[in-house]
This record gives structure tokens, C-alpha cells and sequence, in this order.
């Protein structure tokens, strides 16, 4: 598969071990971050037209994507 943006590394370069360090031991982190990874991956099979979806279904998981970072966001810079 081709490279997808938006990894979490990539979103957050300088908390790459914090983020390691919270999916092993943090179980609502650990969901987020695979619910994140799935909604990222459905994102990007829609940009590609892998998988092509109606607009507003695409648009809707951008929001789910972003509303998911927001949360990592904060749980990472509260740990």
C-alpha cells in the first residue's frame, strides 16, 4: 500500500515514545489511536479512489479524523 498521511508519528514526531508508552498502558488511548488509525485509513482508500465513497461521507470522516487528533492532542500533552 502507498504511503497514507496523517500517521500519528507523523501528527506528533516529538511524541513518538509517549505515544508507544500510553497505547501499551492506557486503554482509552490505545482505542483512540486504533480508531484514528481505521478512520485514517478509510480517509485515505477514499482520497485514492480505492474505495470511493459520496462527498459527504468523506467530509464526515475528516471530522471523525480530526476530532479523533484533538483528543490525542490532549491526552498527550496532559501525560
Amino acid at each position: 500500500m502507498s504511503h497514507t498521511p496523517h500517521e500519528l508519528a507523523e501528527e506528533f514526531p516529538q511524541d513518538a515514545e509517549k505515544i508507544h508508552r500510553l497505547k501499551t498502558s492506557d486503554a482509552h488511548f490505545a482505542r483512540l489511536s486504533d480508531e484514528y488509525h481505521e478512520v485514517n485509513r478509510q480517509v485515505h482508500r477514499a482520497e485514492t479512489n480505492v474505495e470511493p465513497m459520496e462527498e459527504l461521507a468523506e467530509v464526515d470522516l475528516r471530522k471523525r479524523r480530526s476530532h479523533l487528533k484533538d483528543e490525542i492532542a490532549r491526552r498527550l500533552a496532559s501525560a
